[in-house]
């Protein structure tokens, strides 16, 4: 019988993890925010500046009827002590969606620097997004994946485009806001994400990454990822959020 050597694996621990390159904040320069609390008028806040679809308008506000009639889960920490009250739940940035890493505002690229987002981007990734508070400000896909048909944008260009109708469609279909009190809450006030669509048969064969970063204090963070591959094709696809 043959012997096998089985190398030894490091394993960190949680608490052995140097948090200290993920805790750090920047002055926040934001161009708008909600105030805090959750209510009908904040949901239609956030939906006006996005400049929703009515059909999203009239989801936002049945999820947040949804969220007010339903329980803490039994499932999952306790969480009975959070009061929605205390958070903002949507703060976009001064700063537009850009293509080009160059253009993003420079305190947020060392944010994201710092992390090694461009760097990943350059080494191994077919497609990056970068959400910085409520807002995408960096999204690009290489030319060759995009020459598939692969689409990776962000979430509300494509609400507007030619896949308006799929994403209507899929939108939070799998876990639907009546799944959970959290559901609902993410159904009402969701802002940013990616959407990711590929074609029948294509393969991606290297992965694309969002990576969300919250930097304003006393806010949430409620992006939303849709990825629709379609048959016979397949996709790696990472997130990462600090």
């Amino acid at each position: 019988m043959a012997e096998v050597n089985e190398a030894k694996r490091e394993k960190s621990q949680v608490e052995d993890i140097n948090r200290s390159l993920y805790d750090f904040r920047y002055e926040e320069k934001d161009a708008y925010k909600v105030d805090a609390g959750l209510t009908p008028a904040i949901v239609e806040q956030i939906s006006r500046e996005k400049n929703d679809p009515d059909w999203m308008l009239e989801l936002r506000l049945k999820s947040l009827e949804i969220y007010n009639k339903t329980g803490i889960p039994e499932w999952g920490p306790p969480i009975d002590e959070l009061n929605m009250d205390d958070i903002i739940t949507y703060v976009r940035p001064n700063t537009k969606m850009s293509a080009k890493w160059s253009e993003v505002p420079t305190d947020i690229k060392d944010t994201f620097e710092k992390l090694g987002i461009p760097q990943a981007e350059r080494d191994s990734l077919a497609g990056v997004g970068a959400q910085y508070d409520s807002e995408l400000v960096y999204h690009n896909v290489k030319k060759e994946v995009a020459e598939q048909g692969v689409i990776y944008t962000d979430l509300e260009s494509a609400m507007h485009g030619p896949y308006a109708e799929m994403i209507r469609t899929h939108f939070m279909h799998l876990v639907p806001p009546t799944d959970h009190k959290f559901a609902a809450l993410h159904g009402a006030v969701w802002s940013g994400g990616s959407f990711v669509y590929v074609p029948p048969h294509v393969h991606v064969e290297i992965p694309l990454q969002s990576y969300f970063r919250l930097n304003a204090p006393g806010a949430g963070q409620f992006e939303h990822t849709l990825i629709i591959v379609d048959e016979g094709a397949s996709l790696h696809f990472i997130e990462g959020c600090s």
